[in-house]
């Protein structure tokens, strides 16, 4: 037979014609990309990140990364191998994370979906990947309908661990499995594979509260172990370099305004290390992006936490069933598996699909069919606008009123006037009004939940003035001013602590507000009137006075509407949503460094799960609301200048 290149040279050349949307380019995907132009390490490095998706995964990776300090690094990635479940199996399990997740917050389980550790993390170099890839698929062939399924599996509980283990018989199967495996990687890809040697097992909680065990537990029990599986063999890997940083997932945009900030892209990662936090400011964090590669500062109120493999790569994805014969567990896994490998449709419908090509999503929650989300109870919570004693000092008052008690307006960011008080205008020194600026934050948060088509059934605000300010303004955006009365409720004020003196503020009763056109229900009786708060009340009363408030106004709200928006302070969005959640009260130092960071029109969402009565805090239906400074200025100065 002639040589390839003799072949091709004796090919007579036709004319060239414009190419048709489906033409294949023959080559590998590697030889695409060098003749491209791109250097083989890179080629080879944007191949192994994208999990040598296509051509079109690696371009874009390559783009994004073309200002990556480390993109020349030899560095090589971390490689682990996992058993997966698939079916009705994987669904129960899935049915246990969301539901443990909601009853009793992220434990250290959830950073990683259900799986059997089949080795420890091991490195493989770039150039050595597809070997790697190929020594799972031989394996596979090798093990193909060898191993029983379904898996049996016990539940095993102590006070800091729930999982579920694999018969003794059957682990040694498995690690015979492993073993093949470690002796093909070696010898196709010169790497060093380290069989896992302790006892197999589905890990389901561990890390968590002992008051969560007895929830964790009999949740655990109602996991069907019986049910119908394939385990898929699957090889991940991820970027050592991050393997101890916390995973962060943007969810808004943001434009640098500083050479030392990062350009945030929703749906991109970030990762985090506690040890550079020091040179943040407060309200900021220093992090690296999946998507650039590049490092440097950016809102913490953009981001939320992730778990950890969401950003793992996946390198082969194999059933270990015998396709020759129908899979027995019903599973949609029968049927579409080919050669052995799980086909990239499958994959996706077993695991919630993400915006990042190649990325191991994070797995599919399921939603209770019962009840659509447009009918779920949401519960918005906000903090008032930017308040006029932080702003101009707490000796405002005497810049604003003369000696008989008149308000004189003296910077374009204090309202034009204000309401009247019985008491005078000292009132104002516990109770202040918003800025001018404060109105407009307010306007703008709801001009963006009109523009969410976001309707407010029902409005409840501490009784302070800035916050009644605030939920005036925004009714006003949201073109329900004087539709929606405002439910002035003692119970949602700040923790009485913070309050200097020896006594409460005084606040405008219902009927002065009304008569100050603001738009108030005085027919409202609240649920914890003034007469019960105390000075001074202790950290614990606090807490549960803002719970049991929540509890009341949601009781009191259901089935008369699906909204609810409470406008209080910084302290109310963690206060009043995260007993509602199921979780326990952080104490009193964590709870102060959490509303440190909450800003003014702060704003977070609760939404009821079906009718279970438990809530969850989702993504708000705006965006966040970031501005900077502006420092007063006084035109005289510049005559001061030589």
């Amino acid at each position: 037979m002639a040589a390839k290149e003799d072949l091709y040279a004796k090919v007579t050349p036709r004319k060239q014609r414009p190419s048709r949307p489906n033409t294949v380019k023959h080559g590998s995907t590697m030889d695409v990309l060098l003749s491209m132009g791109f250097p083989k390490t890179r080629a080879l490095k944007a191949l192994v990140s994208t999990g040598g998706k296509n051509v079109q995964a690696a371009c874009d990776w390559l783009f994004s990364h073309v200002d990556d300090p480390f993109l020349d690094d030899p560095l090589p990635r971390e490689y682990v191998l996992y058993m997966r479940p698939s079916g009705p199996l994987l669904q129960q399990l899935s049915h246990f994370w969301q539901q443990s997740r909601l009853s009793c917050g992220k434990n250290k389980a959830h950073n990683i979906f259900p799986h059997i550790t089949l080795c420890q993390f091991f490195m493989c170099a770039d150039g050595k990947v597809e070997a790697l890839s190929d020594a799972l698929q031989t394996t596979v062939a090798k093990w193909k309908g060898r191993i029983p399924m379904p898996l049996p599996l016990e539940l095993y509980t102590s006070s800091t661990f729930i999982g579920l283990f694999v018969d003794e018989q059957l682990a040694e199967v498995l690690k015979s499995f492993a073993a093949d495996f470690a002796t093909e990687a070696a010898a196709k890809a010169d790497v060093h594979v380290e069989p896992h040697k302790k006892q197999l097992h589905v890990t389901l909680a561990y890390h968590f509260q002992a008051s969560h065990l007895p929830i964790l537990e009999k949740l655990a029990k109602n996991v069907d172990v019986s049910s119908g599986c394939d385990w898929l063999a699957v090889l991940y890997s991820r970027d050592i370099r991050f393997a101890n940083h916390e995973t962060l997932q943007v969810m808004y945009p943001y434009v640098p305004q500083n050479d030392d900030e990062l350009e945030l892209v929703p749906g991109d990662f970030i990762f985090m290390s506690p040890v550079e936090q020091s040179s943040a400011s407060e309200g900021w964090v220093y992090g690296t992006s999946l998507g650039t590669g590049l490092s440097g500062l950016l809102p913490e109120n953009y981001v939320n936490r992730a778990d950890e493999s969401d950003t793992w790569v996946v390198h082969g994805s194999h059933s270990t069933l015998n396709c020759a014969s129908p899979s027995n567990s019903g599973s949609a896994v029968a049927g579409l598996l080919f050669d052995g490998q799980l086909s990239d449709s499958l994959l996706d419908s077993l695991v919630e699909p993400h915006s990042l090509s190649g990325l191991c999503p994070p797995m599919q929650v399921m939603r209770p069919a019962s009840q659509s989300s447009l009918s779920r109870m949401r519960l918005f919570v906000c903090r008032h606008g930017e308040r006029m004693d932080v702003v101009f000092g707490k000796h405002w008052i005497t810049q604003c009123f003369d000696s008989k008690g008149r308000y004189i307006r003296s910077n374009l960011n204090m309202p034009p006037s204000l309401p009247a008080r019985i008491g005078g205008h000292r009132d104002y020194d516990k109770d202040c009004p918003i800025t001018v600026f404060g109105s407009t934050q307010a306007r703008l948060v709801g001009e963006a939940l009109l523009e969410s088509h976001t309707t407010i059934d029902f409005v409840y605000c501490s009784p302070s003035l800035r916050c009644i300010q605030t939920a005036q303004n925004i009714l006003q955006g949201l073109q329900q001013e004087g539709k929606t009365k405002i439910r002035i409720e003692p119970g949602l004020f700040e923790w009485t602590k913070w309050v200097s003196g020896t006594c409460l503020p005084i606040w405008i009763p219902p009927a002065e507000l009304a008569a100050a056109n603001l738009s108030v229900d005085t027919t409202y009786r609240p649920h914890i009137p003034i007469s019960k708060l105390a000075v001074s009340e202790s950290y614990d009363t606090y807490i549960s006075r803002s719970f049991q408030v929540t509890r009341e106004i949601l009781s009191e709200c259901k089935n008369q509407g699906n909204t609810v928006l409470i406008v209080a302070h910084a302290s109310s969005l963690e206060a009043c949503t995260r007993q509602i959640q199921g979780l326990s009260p952080q104490n009193s130092k964590d709870f102060v460094q959490v509303v440190r960071k909450i800003p003014y029109l702060g704003f977070c969402a609760c939404e009821e799960m079906g009718e279970t009565g438990v809530w969850q805090l989702v993504d708000p239906p705006i965006l966040p609301l970031t501005h900077g400074p502006n420092h007063s200025f006084n035109w005289r100065e510049m005559l001061m200048q030589d």
